[in-house]
């Protein structure tokens, strides 16, 4: 079982979140904290994989506790969870560490993917983090387009093209639709890209193809 730590301060949203994670099966909500102090003592107290932190909370904000709970629990995976989105939030849980943030309106079988996604070790970012930090990032210097296309050199063509649609901000469902392809065939596509590019997460891939003229948006 996969245990998690939920960090919310409204207790509708908490138990809506451990509905939706103990459907899949293999998740187990084990404890739950409504603002960032409370957050790290249950973190100290319980065996847990994967802590789901809300980004706006009293006492101490979610990237704070994330950075908390990194400096307590490094081997505590974290995702943030936010209705906001706002730039400034998704740029500094990117450098904190996070292993995933996601939506707050997303489904529910991408939340549950998002946990098993960082117990896994991988990173998860939803489309809509990647359209926004896309949007977010200027224009790469000349050493940058140079670098990033000499690493996209080593992507087999099929490869490029799911990477493309990647930076497009697709999900995996999306980008099968768009190329005939099965999502489980599309994540396999997608994990080779970022092991091909030494990329940690989408949203790394992606700007590393729009640095290299890959996308419209280059």
């Amino acid at each position: 079982m996969i245990r998690v730590l939920v960090v919310d301060d409204e207790p509708l949203i908490t138990a809506g979140i451990r509905t939706v994670l103990e459907s899949a099966g293999d998740i187990a909500v084990v404890a739950e904290a409504a603002d960032g102090r409370s957050a790290v003592a249950e973190a100290l107290r319980h065996r847990l994989d994967v802590a789901l932190v809300d980004i706006q909370m009293p006492v101490l904000d979610g990237l704070s506790t994330v950075e908390e709970l990194r400096r307590v629990r490094p081997d505590l995976r974290t995702v943030m969870l936010t209705s906001y989105g706002a730039e400034p939030n998704v740029l500094r849980a990117l450098e904190s560490g996070v292993a995933g943030f996601v939506l707050k309106n997303c489904a529910p079988g991408e939340l549950i993917g998002a946990v098993r996604a960082a117990h896994r070790g991988d990173a998860y970012l939803s489309p809509e983090v990647t359209r926004m930090v896309l949007g977010m990032v200027g224009p790469a210097a000349a050493g940058r387009r140079r670098d990033a296309a000499d690493r996209l050199a080593a992507l087999a063509p099929r490869e490029a093209d799911v990477l493309a649609l990647v930076a497009e901000g697709l999900s995996n469902a999306e980008i099968g639709r768009r190329v005939s392809m099965s999502e489980p065939t599309v994540k396999t596509y997608v994990s080779r890209v970022l092991v091909k590019l030494d990329c940690e997460n989408r949203v790394q891939a992606a700007l590393l193809a729009r640095d290299g003229g890959l996308t419209r948006s280059s």
